[in-house]
């Protein structure tokens, strides 16, 4: 399939967490030649700590099964590997995640005192939208911050590769939750962390979800200019 986004540019502007996905299958020969690109991520070292698991059809419908089985146990069920959030989070950050939410709830029509609507949709996470494909990052135990902060320079590239065939996809650290069931599901040992899925796919560009505007912060908030 030829490429449709050539510029990196079009490529950071289109891509988006897409929360609804077709039916339609991806070619795995595609998938390769992405990686294979993504390869040139840049890591300390030249190291590459990533190390991914690529799923589809029944082993990816296993993973959705046994996770549901741990979910059904309510918070007893969960397998934290690390704090997706900072216990502490304080503002600009919080109003930032509680904006984000607010609107893709809103998208969806669903208002917040409809706890029962919001539970259902939230839990969509844990079938990856629907996406055929589901992709599990994960590295050593003994990678560091500065490692992690190299998995997300290659996850970055996936992400823009996938938008540049035409493909779309959604990063969900929410399966760190269940680390544990979801590494035993792939035949990880513990010697391994999960860090995080991505569900890929081909947008349904239809759906509501799909189309809510994402905010950025102004750069004004993020960057200060000294010395120009």
């Amino acid at each position: 399939m030829p490429a449709t986004d050539r510029s990196v540019t079009e490529a950071l502007h289109k891509r988006r967490s897409v929360r609804a996905f077709t039916g339609q299958p991806v070619d795995p020969a595609l998938l390769k030649e992405i990686f294979a690109a993504a390869q040139r991520a840049p890591s300390g070292g030249n190291l590459q700590p990533w190390q991914v698991t690529v799923l589809t059809g029944e082993p990816w419908q296993a993973v959705k099964d046994e996770v549901a089985a741990r979910i059904a146990m309510g918070r007893e069920g969960q397998q934290p590997e690390y704090d997706i959030y900072p216990r502490e989070l304080t503002e600009p950050w919080t109003d930032r995640r509680f904006g984000v939410g607010e609107a893709l709830y809103a998208s969806l029509g669903i208002p917040r005192e409809d706890k029962r609507g919001r539970l259902a949709r939230f839990m969509d996470n844990y079938r990856g939208f629907d996406a055929p494909v589901m992709l599990f990052l994960h590295c050593s135990r003994i990678m560091g911050p500065p490692q992690w902060s190299d998995m997300g320079m290659w996850l970055q590239s996936v992400m823009l590769l996938l938008v540049e065939h035409g493909l779309a996809s959604c990063p969900q650290e929410c399966w760190a939750m269940y680390g544990e069931t979801v590494r035993r599901t792939l035949g990880l040992d513990d010697g391994q962390i999960l860090f995080t899925g991505l569900a890929i796919g081909y947008a349904d560009e239809g759906a509501a979800v799909n189309r809510w505007p994402v905010p950025r912060a102004p750069l004004g908030e993020v960057i200060d200019w000294q010395g120009f």
